[in-house]
């Protein structure tokens, strides 16, 4: 309903559906500060990133991976579904989240060292 309320608003500059992601993400971003999510403060020497095994991951559905995003605590999830489903930059999703940029590093990290233990948890759960 935005976008069509909105749609009078598009300048012709740039591509439409950049228009479209921005309006899309700004209403969803102004849920989620409804919902007052806390995110936690890490100091940069606990962002040391780990490797997953390349044939867990290969294993699951795309609905088992989409089931395993979703049931992410929900600081961990909007920064990985910033960074890596949208490509926000860390700064960018800092910015629209009103944290520190170590913070949307810290949240990516976590994110994925548990989806990493979830799919590995899967992958043991198929054998």
């Amino acid at each position: 309903m935005r976008i069509f309320d909105a749609v009078d608003q598009y300048r012709f500059e740039g591509a439409f559906e950049g228009w479209l992601k921005k309006i899309t993400v700004n209403v969803c971003l102004k849920i989620l500060q409804k919902k007052r999510i806390k995110f936690t403060e890490t100091s940069s020497l606990e962002l040391v990133a780990t490797a997953a095994e390349p044939q867990a991951v290969s294993s699951l559905s795309e609905n088992e991976l989409i089931k395993i995003i979703s049931a992410l605590p929900d600081g961990y999830r909007i920064v990985f579904n910033l960074y890596v489903m949208e490509g926000y930059s860390h700064d960018e999703i800092a910015s629209m989240l009103n944290i520190e940029t170590v913070t949307s590093r810290s949240q990516l990290l976590k994110a994925r060292r548990l989806l990493q233990k979830q799919i590995l948890l899967h992958q043991k759960i198929a054998i």
